[in-house]
Protein backbone atom coordinates (compact mmCIF):
# COMPACT_ATOMS: atom_id res chain seq x y z
CA UNK A 1 0.00 0.00 0.00
CA UNK A 2 0.90 3.88 -0.88
CA UNK A 3 -0.06 6.40 1.35
CA UNK A 4 -0.22 10.07 -0.30
CA UNK A 5 -1.03 12.65 2.31
CA UNK A 6 -2.35 15.71 0.51
CA UNK A 7 -4.24 13.27 -1.64
CA UNK A 8 -6.82 15.64 -2.40
CA UNK A 9 -5.28 18.34 -3.67
CA UNK A 10 -3.68 19.20 -6.29
CA UNK A 11 -0.03 17.54 -7.08
CA UNK A 12 -1.52 14.55 -4.92
CA UNK A 13 -4.79 13.66 -6.47
CA UNK A 14 -2.93 13.69 -9.28
CA UNK A 15 -0.32 11.15 -8.26
CA UNK A 16 -3.28 8.99 -6.65
CA UNK A 17 -5.01 8.92 -9.98
CA UNK A 18 -1.50 7.34 -11.76
CA UNK A 19 -1.14 4.81 -9.33
CA UNK A 20 -4.64 3.33 -8.87
CA UNK A 21 -4.90 3.40 -12.73
CA UNK A 22 -1.32 1.28 -12.16
CA UNK A 23 -3.55 -0.93 -9.88
CA UNK A 24 -1.73 0.22 -6.61
CA UNK A 25 -3.93 0.30 -3.30
CA UNK A 26 -3.48 4.35 -2.40
CA UNK A 27 -4.53 5.35 0.96
CA UNK A 28 -5.01 9.12 0.89
CA UNK A 29 -4.37 11.13 3.95
CA UNK A 30 -6.17 14.67 3.90
CA UNK A 31 -9.03 16.87 5.06
CA UNK A 32 -11.89 17.14 2.45
CA UNK A 33 -13.46 20.46 3.52
CA UNK A 34 -16.75 22.25 2.16
CA UNK A 35 -15.50 22.73 -0.71
CA UNK A 36 -15.19 20.31 -4.57
CA UNK A 37 -11.72 18.96 -3.38
CA UNK A 38 -13.74 15.49 -3.77
CA UNK A 39 -13.64 15.31 -7.53
CA UNK A 40 -10.36 15.26 -7.46
CA UNK A 41 -10.68 11.52 -6.24
CA UNK A 42 -14.02 10.51 -7.51
CA UNK A 43 -12.78 8.79 -10.63
CA UNK A 44 -10.32 6.49 -8.86
CA UNK A 45 -10.21 3.53 -6.57
CA UNK A 46 -9.08 4.31 -3.12
CA UNK A 47 -8.20 1.99 0.04
CA UNK A 48 -8.93 4.61 2.56
CA UNK A 49 -9.54 8.21 3.53
CA UNK A 50 -8.18 9.62 6.90
CA UNK A 51 -8.00 12.74 8.76
CA UNK A 52 -4.26 13.90 9.16
CA UNK A 53 -5.35 14.17 12.94
CA UNK A 54 -6.08 10.52 12.66
CA UNK A 55 -3.49 9.47 10.74
CA UNK A 56 -0.98 8.67 13.92
CA UNK A 57 -3.57 5.84 14.97
CA UNK A 58 -4.23 4.55 11.06
CA UNK A 59 -0.66 4.20 11.52
CA UNK A 60 -0.39 1.59 14.39
CA UNK A 61 -3.15 -0.15 12.94
CA UNK A 62 -2.12 -0.17 9.35
CA UNK A 63 1.37 0.56 9.15
CA UNK A 64 2.78 -2.89 8.65
CA UNK A 65 1.28 -2.55 4.68
CA UNK A 66 2.46 0.56 4.05
CA UNK A 67 5.28 0.39 1.32
CA UNK A 68 6.11 4.10 0.93
CA UNK A 69 4.73 6.91 1.95
CA UNK A 70 4.47 10.30 0.02
CA UNK A 71 3.99 13.11 1.84
CA UNK A 72 2.05 16.04 -0.41
CA UNK A 73 0.23 17.50 2.09
CA UNK A 74 1.13 21.11 3.59
CA UNK A 75 -0.37 24.59 3.90
CA UNK A 76 1.32 25.92 0.56
CA UNK A 77 -0.53 29.61 0.84
CA UNK A 78 3.00 31.30 -0.10
CA UNK A 79 0.46 34.16 2.19
CA UNK A 80 -0.44 32.23 5.28
CA UNK A 81 0.67 35.08 7.87
CA UNK A 82 0.22 32.18 11.30
CA UNK A 83 3.09 31.03 11.24
CA UNK A 84 2.16 28.59 14.24
CA UNK A 85 0.33 26.91 11.68
CA UNK A 86 2.44 26.51 9.41
CA UNK A 87 5.12 24.95 11.73
CA UNK A 88 2.07 22.68 12.68
CA UNK A 89 1.34 21.78 9.41
CA UNK A 90 4.44 21.97 7.29
CA UNK A 91 7.50 21.23 9.84
CA UNK A 92 6.14 19.30 12.20
CA UNK A 93 3.94 16.68 10.45
CA UNK A 94 6.91 16.12 7.82
CA UNK A 95 9.06 15.06 10.92
CA UNK A 96 6.76 13.02 12.74
CA UNK A 97 6.46 11.51 9.07
CA UNK A 98 9.97 11.18 9.03
CA UNK A 99 10.53 9.76 12.30
CA UNK A 100 8.04 7.24 11.66
CA UNK A 101 9.16 6.00 8.23
CA UNK A 102 12.64 5.43 9.63
CA UNK A 103 11.87 3.91 12.44
CA UNK A 104 9.76 1.47 10.54
CA UNK A 105 12.38 1.44 7.58
CA UNK A 106 9.82 2.70 5.15
CA UNK A 107 10.02 4.72 1.97
CA UNK A 108 9.77 8.51 2.28
CA UNK A 109 9.06 10.89 -0.92
CA UNK A 110 7.99 14.52 0.22
CA UNK A 111 6.99 18.00 -1.43
CA UNK A 112 9.47 20.68 -0.78
CA UNK A 113 9.57 23.66 -2.92
CA UNK A 114 11.04 26.32 -5.35
CA UNK A 115 10.02 28.92 -2.77
CA UNK A 116 13.06 27.33 -0.57
CA UNK A 117 15.28 29.67 -3.18
CA UNK A 118 14.26 32.65 -2.19
CA UNK A 119 14.32 35.58 -5.14
CA UNK A 120 16.88 33.53 -6.79
CA UNK A 121 19.67 35.53 -6.78
CA UNK A 122 21.80 32.68 -5.43
CA UNK A 123 20.65 30.86 -8.33
CA UNK A 124 18.61 27.30 -8.27
CA UNK A 125 21.42 24.42 -8.34
CA UNK A 126 19.45 21.45 -6.13
CA UNK A 127 23.22 21.20 -3.83
CA UNK A 128 21.89 18.73 -1.04
CA UNK A 129 24.59 20.05 1.20
CA UNK A 130 24.42 21.52 4.50
CA UNK A 131 26.43 24.41 3.66
CA UNK A 132 24.84 25.18 -0.07
CA UNK A 133 21.46 24.94 1.94
CA UNK A 134 22.43 27.47 4.51
CA UNK A 135 22.69 29.94 1.65
CA UNK A 136 19.42 29.89 0.75
CA UNK A 137 17.23 32.69 2.50
CA UNK A 138 13.61 32.06 1.74
CA UNK A 139 10.81 35.04 1.18
CA UNK A 140 7.84 33.49 3.22
CA UNK A 141 7.21 31.44 6.19
CA UNK A 142 6.27 28.73 3.51
CA UNK A 143 9.31 28.75 1.92
CA UNK A 144 10.92 29.14 4.85
CA UNK A 145 9.23 25.66 6.58
CA UNK A 146 9.89 23.33 3.68
CA UNK A 147 13.63 25.23 4.03
CA UNK A 148 13.90 23.77 7.19
CA UNK A 149 12.81 20.60 6.84
CA UNK A 150 15.41 20.19 3.90
CA UNK A 151 18.37 21.51 5.94
CA UNK A 152 17.26 19.15 9.04
CA UNK A 153 17.60 15.91 6.20
CA UNK A 154 20.93 17.14 5.10
CA UNK A 155 22.25 17.49 8.75
CA UNK A 156 20.72 14.34 9.70
CA UNK A 157 22.26 12.22 6.18
CA UNK A 158 26.21 13.99 6.75
CA UNK A 159 26.28 12.87 9.80
CA UNK A 160 25.65 9.25 8.98
CA UNK A 161 22.40 9.44 11.37
CA UNK A 162 19.35 6.79 10.19
CA UNK A 163 17.47 7.79 7.23
CA UNK A 164 14.12 5.85 5.66
CA UNK A 165 15.48 3.76 3.10
CA UNK A 166 14.72 5.80 0.30
CA UNK A 167 14.64 9.61 1.27
CA UNK A 168 13.31 11.80 -1.26
CA UNK A 169 12.85 15.52 -1.23
CA UNK A 170 11.41 17.46 -4.59
CA UNK A 171 11.23 20.93 -5.10
CA UNK A 172 8.64 21.35 -7.52
CA UNK A 173 8.76 24.87 -9.47
CA UNK A 174 5.82 26.05 -11.13
CA UNK A 175 3.66 23.20 -10.98
CA UNK A 176 0.16 23.49 -13.29
CA UNK A 177 -2.09 21.08 -14.62
CA UNK A 178 -5.92 19.68 -13.84
CA UNK A 179 -7.21 19.52 -10.32
CA UNK A 180 -6.02 22.87 -8.74
CA UNK A 181 -9.22 24.28 -9.21
CA UNK A 182 -10.01 24.34 -5.46
CA UNK A 183 -6.54 26.63 -4.86
CA UNK A 184 -8.09 30.06 -5.37
CA UNK A 185 -5.41 32.41 -5.45
CA UNK A 186 -2.56 29.92 -5.68
CA UNK A 187 -3.92 28.29 -8.77
CA UNK A 188 -2.19 28.58 -11.58
CA UNK A 189 -2.93 31.93 -14.13
CA UNK A 190 -3.87 29.77 -16.82
CA UNK A 191 -6.40 28.19 -13.87
CA UNK A 192 -7.34 31.66 -12.89
CA UNK A 193 -7.75 33.18 -16.31
CA UNK A 194 -9.12 30.24 -18.46
CA UNK A 195 -12.58 31.11 -17.53
CA UNK A 196 -12.08 34.72 -19.02
CA UNK A 197 -10.51 34.33 -21.50
CA UNK A 198 -12.91 31.77 -22.92
CA UNK A 199 -15.46 34.39 -22.51
CA UNK A 200 -13.68 36.97 -24.80
CA UNK A 201 -11.74 38.91 -21.96
CA UNK A 202 -8.07 39.65 -22.18
CA UNK A 203 -5.42 38.18 -19.86
CA UNK A 204 -3.53 40.35 -17.27
CA UNK A 205 0.10 39.96 -16.89
CA UNK A 206 1.86 42.33 -14.48
CA UNK A 207 3.78 44.83 -15.45
CA UNK A 208 7.89 44.81 -14.81
CA UNK A 209 9.53 47.14 -12.48
CA UNK A 210 12.82 46.19 -13.96
CA UNK A 211 14.29 47.35 -16.89
CA UNK A 212 16.17 44.61 -18.18
CA UNK A 213 12.51 42.71 -17.94
CA UNK A 214 9.60 43.92 -20.62
CA UNK A 215 6.36 43.55 -19.50
CA UNK A 216 5.84 39.71 -19.74
CA UNK A 217 9.13 39.06 -20.29
CA UNK A 218 9.22 37.71 -15.88
CA UNK A 219 10.05 33.87 -16.52
CA UNK A 220 9.28 31.24 -14.69
CA UNK A 221 9.91 27.52 -15.01
CA UNK A 222 6.69 25.93 -15.39
CA UNK A 223 6.23 22.12 -15.20
CA UNK A 224 2.76 20.26 -15.92
CA UNK A 225 1.87 18.31 -13.07
CA UNK A 226 1.79 14.87 -15.11
CA UNK A 227 5.48 15.42 -15.35
CA UNK A 228 5.84 15.42 -11.81
CA UNK A 229 3.86 12.74 -11.37
CA UNK A 230 5.92 10.60 -13.54
CA UNK A 231 9.23 11.76 -12.02
CA UNK A 232 7.49 10.05 -8.45
CA UNK A 233 6.58 7.00 -10.50
CA UNK A 234 10.41 6.88 -11.48
CA UNK A 235 11.42 6.83 -7.80
CA UNK A 236 9.11 4.38 -6.88
CA UNK A 237 10.49 1.99 -9.19
CA UNK A 238 14.12 3.42 -8.42
CA UNK A 239 14.70 2.58 -4.74
CA UNK A 240 18.07 2.93 -4.60
CA UNK A 241 17.60 6.83 -5.57
CA UNK A 242 17.25 9.44 -2.79
CA UNK A 243 18.51 12.73 -2.36
CA UNK A 244 17.14 16.20 -2.43
CA UNK A 245 15.89 17.45 -6.52
CA UNK A 246 14.73 20.15 -8.44
CA UNK A 247 11.27 19.23 -10.18
CA UNK A 248 11.25 21.51 -13.13
CA UNK A 249 11.95 21.53 -16.62
CA UNK A 250 15.18 23.44 -16.52
CA UNK A 251 13.70 25.72 -19.31
CA UNK A 252 12.79 29.13 -18.09
CA UNK A 253 9.73 31.01 -20.02
CA UNK A 254 8.18 34.03 -19.70
CA UNK A 255 4.78 34.62 -19.07
CA UNK A 256 4.05 36.12 -22.30
CA UNK A 257 4.86 32.52 -23.55
CA UNK A 258 2.53 31.23 -20.93
CA UNK A 259 -0.49 33.60 -22.32
CA UNK A 260 0.18 32.96 -26.07
CA UNK A 261 -0.12 29.27 -24.67
CA UNK A 262 -3.28 29.59 -23.79
CA UNK A 263 -4.66 31.38 -26.51
CA UNK A 264 -3.74 28.93 -29.21
CA UNK A 265 -4.83 25.79 -27.49
CA UNK A 266 -8.09 28.02 -27.48
CA UNK A 267 -7.65 29.36 -30.98
CA UNK A 268 -8.21 32.47 -29.46
CA UNK A 269 -6.52 35.73 -31.39
CA UNK A 270 -4.20 36.84 -28.10
CA UNK A 271 -5.60 39.70 -25.87
CA UNK A 272 -3.39 40.52 -23.28
CA UNK A 273 -3.09 43.54 -21.20
CA UNK A 274 -0.92 44.35 -18.29
CA UNK A 275 -1.47 45.87 -14.89
CA UNK A 276 0.41 47.03 -12.18
CA UNK A 277 2.03 44.70 -9.54
CA UNK A 278 0.26 44.99 -5.77
CA UNK A 279 2.80 47.29 -3.84
CA UNK A 280 2.70 43.92 -1.05
CA UNK A 281 3.97 41.78 -3.77
CA UNK A 282 6.72 43.66 -5.74
CA UNK A 283 9.64 43.25 -3.01
CA UNK A 284 9.15 39.37 -3.16
CA UNK A 285 8.52 39.00 -6.41
CA UNK A 286 10.71 36.49 -8.78
CA UNK A 287 11.60 37.68 -11.83
CA UNK A 288 13.95 34.55 -13.00
CA UNK A 289 13.35 31.00 -11.76
CA UNK A 290 14.84 27.78 -13.57
CA UNK A 291 15.70 24.79 -12.20
CA UNK A 292 18.80 22.84 -12.42
CA UNK A 293 17.84 19.55 -13.39
CA UNK A 294 21.51 17.56 -13.47
CA UNK A 295 21.26 15.99 -10.49
CA UNK A 296 17.98 14.05 -11.54
CA UNK A 297 19.59 13.29 -14.81
CA UNK A 298 23.00 11.80 -13.51
CA UNK A 299 20.37 9.89 -10.74
CA UNK A 300 18.72 8.47 -14.05
CA UNK A 301 15.44 10.19 -14.75
CA UNK A 302 15.88 10.58 -18.92
CA UNK A 303 12.16 11.28 -20.05
CA UNK A 304 11.82 14.55 -21.30
CA UNK A 305 9.57 17.16 -20.05
CA UNK A 306 6.41 18.19 -21.77
CA UNK A 307 7.35 21.52 -23.35
CA UNK A 308 4.67 24.46 -21.80
CA UNK A 309 2.83 24.44 -25.47
CA UNK A 310 2.07 21.02 -25.19
CA UNK A 311 1.63 20.92 -21.41
CA UNK A 312 -1.27 24.19 -22.15
CA UNK A 313 -2.77 22.55 -25.21
CA UNK A 314 -3.59 19.05 -22.97
CA UNK A 315 -4.43 20.94 -20.34
CA UNK A 316 -6.87 23.40 -21.69
CA UNK A 317 -8.56 20.46 -24.22
CA UNK A 318 -8.56 17.41 -21.89
CA UNK A 319 -9.67 19.19 -18.94
CA UNK A 320 -10.37 22.64 -18.69
CA UNK A 321 -12.56 22.74 -21.62
CA UNK A 322 -14.64 20.38 -20.60
CA UNK A 323 -18.19 20.42 -18.22
CA UNK A 324 -15.97 18.23 -15.46
CA UNK A 325 -12.16 19.27 -15.70
CA UNK A 326 -11.23 16.99 -12.86
CA UNK A 327 -8.66 14.15 -13.46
Amino acid sequence: MYVVTGGAGFIGSNLVAELAARGREVTVVDWLGQDERWRNLARHEVADIVRPEDFPRWLERHGAHVQAVLHMGANSSTNETDVDLVVRQNIRATLDLLDWCTSHARRFIYASSAATYGDGAGGFDDDPTPAALAKLLPLNAYGWSKHLVDRRIARLRESGAALPPQCVGLKFFNVYGPNEYHKGTMRSVIARDFAGVRGGEPMRLFRSLRPEYADGGQVRDFIYVKDCVDVMVWLLENPQVSGLFNIGTGSARSWLDLARALFSARAQPEAIEFIDMPAALAPKYQYHTEAKVGRLRAAGYRRAFTTLEAGVGDYVRRYLDHADPYR
